[in-house]
């Protein structure tokens, strides 16, 4: 775990407006996809949906450093998502936490 040390890594807890959703995951998808191919200090991003509510969305983030996440909020795709989502969020916690353990299966 020695080389997660300085990883920036939090959750964004997101409350979406349930008659946009499918705007929003869309939007979501995007922006997920567009950081990922051009930014290398974005690692990670997972985004999951709960099953008994699917508008309250949870994203894993992690970054390389707190220098990525920085970077990563100025670039034009991630003010496009912002602006594009403003509407239909209806809450957002962003909480940032300690990468304790990591563990998958190989190939993966």
């Amino acid at each position: 775990m020695a080389q997660h040390k300085n990883q920036m890594v939090r959750l964004a807890k997101i409350q979406v407006d349930p008659a946009q959703l499918d705007s929003y995951n869309s939007a979501l998808k995007q922006q997920m996809e567009t950081a990922i191919r051009l930014e290398p200090g974005v690692l990670t991003y997972y985004a999951v949906a709960d099953k008994k509510d699917p508008a309250h969305i949870t994203i894993l983030e992690i970054y390389a450093d707190t220098a990525a996440y920085k970077a990563h909020i100025e670039t034009i795709h991630f003010k496009k998502y912002k602006q594009t989502v403003e509407h239909m969020v209806k809450s957002l916690e962003l909480v940032d936490v300690d990468l304790i353990a990591a563990a998958r299966q190989p190939g993966t």
